[in-house]
C-alpha cells in the first residue's frame, strides 16, 4: 500500500469516528430535550387535572362572579387544546403553547385573588388542599421550564457549534425554541370587585 492510501484511509477512519460521536451526542441531546419537554406536559397536565377540582370547590362554597370561573374554565379547555410533540418544539409553537398557559395563570391567579375575600372559602380544608396543591405544580411547572430551558441551550448550543453544525445539518437536527417570559408575565394580575 502507499503511503497516500494509508493517509486517507486514516483520515477517513478518524472523520467517521467523530461523525459517529457527533451524531451520538446530538441523538443524547436531543433525547434529553424531549424528556424535559415531557417534563413540562407532566406538569401542565397535574395543574389541568387539579382545576376542576378547585372550581367545584369554589363553587360549592361561595357565591361570586360567575365569570372568574367561567374564565378559568375557558382557560383551561385553551391550554388543554394545545399539544406539541418534542419534533414541534419551534420557537413559534412553544410561544402559542405558553400563551394558553399564560391565560391560565391568569384565571387561576384571579381565582384565587377573588377566593381571598371568602373567609368561609378560605376556611374549608378542601379548598386550602386543593390551593396549596395548585401553588406545588406552579413551582413544579417553574422547575420543569427551567429544566427544559437547559436542555435546549446545551442541545441548540452543540447544534450551532462547529465541526458538529455540519453533522447536525447533514442529519437533520435543528434548533429548538425556548420558553421565554410572555408580556403578560411582567405585571401581576388585577383583581377587580
Amino acid at each position: 500500500m502507499s503511503r497516500g492510501l494509508i493517509i486517507v484511509i486514516a483520515l477517513l477512519l478518524i472523520f467517521g469516528f467523530f461523525g459517529c460521536s457527533t451524531y451520538n451526542g446530538l441523538v443524547e441531546k436531543d433525547t434529553n430535550v424531549e424528556g424535559k419537554w415531557a417534563q413540562v406536559q407532566t406538569q401542565y397536565q397535574r395543574r389541568a387535572d387539579l382545576i376542576p377540582n378547585l372550581v367545584n370547590t369554589v363553587k360549592g362554597v361561595a357565591n361570586f362572579e360567575k365569570s372568574t370561573l367561567q374564565a378559568v374554565i375557558e382557560a383551561r379547555a385553551g391550554a388543554t387544546g394545545i399539544r406539541l410533540n418534542a419534533d414541534q418544539l419551534t420557537p413559534e409553537n412553544v410561544r402559542k403553547f405558553q400563551q394558553a398557559q399564560d391565560q391560565l395563570s391568569g384565571s387561576l391567579s384571579r381565582l384565587l385573588a377573588v377566593a381571598e375575600n371568602y373567609p368561609q372559602l378560605r376556611a374549608t380544608q378542601n379548598f386550602s388542599e386543593l390551593q396549596a396543591q395548585i401553588e406545588g405544580t406552579e413551582n413544579r411547572i417553574s422547575v420543569s421550564r427551567n429544566d427544559f430551558n437547559q436542555a435546549v441551550q446545551s442541545y441548540n448550543q452543540s447544534v450551532r457549534s462547529f465541526p458538529a453544525n455540519i453533522f447536525a445539518g447533514v442529519f437533520g437536527f435543528q434548533r429548538k425554541g425556548f420558553f421565554e417570559a410572555s408580556q403578560a408575565a411582567q405585571q401581576a394580575p388585577t383583581v377587580q370587585f
